[in-house]
């Protein structure tokens, strides 16, 4: 099977929420499946969809930076020094095993990928997960299927299943950013320096082999464009969206 892999210029984070909204729609109406990485353009806060606004009063350091609400849940993110991707794909039955599979083949393909230059990731597992589930930041909660190294957490994922398809998306925190001092990121942690661009070249390969599929570089359809602009106004952009906790 055929995979878009896209690979994204840094862009606002309405603009990138929207387009993994197309790409999610697209994908449950006959679109096919495709592997996007981005980046933001400026720190970004995203909270998650079931987040209150008001919550950004425990986070100071992040309360000046331009804040959008994600279609997933989970904690707040501070887009700064991170990563970030996403995967969309029709799906038969959204409580079928390989779907919640999903996110465990995502970071296990990651921890494959980091041992390649000596790096030991880890799945959080079940004996620490769920801690600090109430704090703001999402690198300062746990759950199973975070990666971490040593005690920290480095890598989070989150899904959202609508309309025959899926959408799950994560974020890699690379390094230290001024506005969360408090979450080492991946080169903190390993005491390296990563070519992102190498990295997620690297990653891809080995998600091709453990799902079996072919991935086909490729850019958004000009009617993709047109329309996450459509959903980035109406949405993503819209303080009613943003605001409505």
């Amino acid at each position: 099977m055929d995979i878009r892999l896209i690979i994204d210029e840094p862009a606002r984070g309405s603009w990138n929420m929207a387009v993994d909204e197309t790409l999610l729609l697209g994908a449950g109406q006959g679109g096919g499946a495709a592997l996007r990485f981005y980046q933001w353009a400026e720190p970004t806060l995203s909270l998650g969809y079931f987040q209150k606004i008001a919550a950004r009063s425990e986070h100071p350091p992040s309360s000046e930076l331009p804040v959008i609400r994600r279609a997933t849940g989970g904690g707040a993110i501070i887009h700064h020094h991170e990563l970030t991707y996403s995967f969309v794909t029709p799906i038969r039955d959204r409580f079928s095993p390989e779907v919640q599979d999903c996110v465990m083949q995502f970071h296990l393909s990651l921890i494959a990928t980091l041992a390649e230059d000596g790096i030991k990731a880890r799945l959080c597992g079940d004996a620490a997960a769920e801690e600090q589930s109430d704090n703001f930041l999402c690198f300062q909660r746990r759950n199973s299927l975070d990666l971490l190294i040593g005690d920290s957490k480095f890598v989070g994922s989150a899904q959202r299943r609508h309309q025959g398809a899926l959408l799950q998306h994560g974020s890699i925190l690379l390094s230290r950013s001024p506005l969360a001092e408090a979450l080492p990121g991946l080169e903190d942690l390993a005491g390296v320096t990563l070519n992102v661009r190498a990295l997620i070249q690297r990653w891809s390969a080995h998600l091709s082999g453990e799902f079996g599929f072919d991935l086909v570089t490729s850019t958004l359809l000009e009617t993709e464009s047109s329309f996450a602009l459509e959903i980035e106004r109406a949405r993503f952009a819209d303080e009613n969206w943003t605001y409505k906790r």
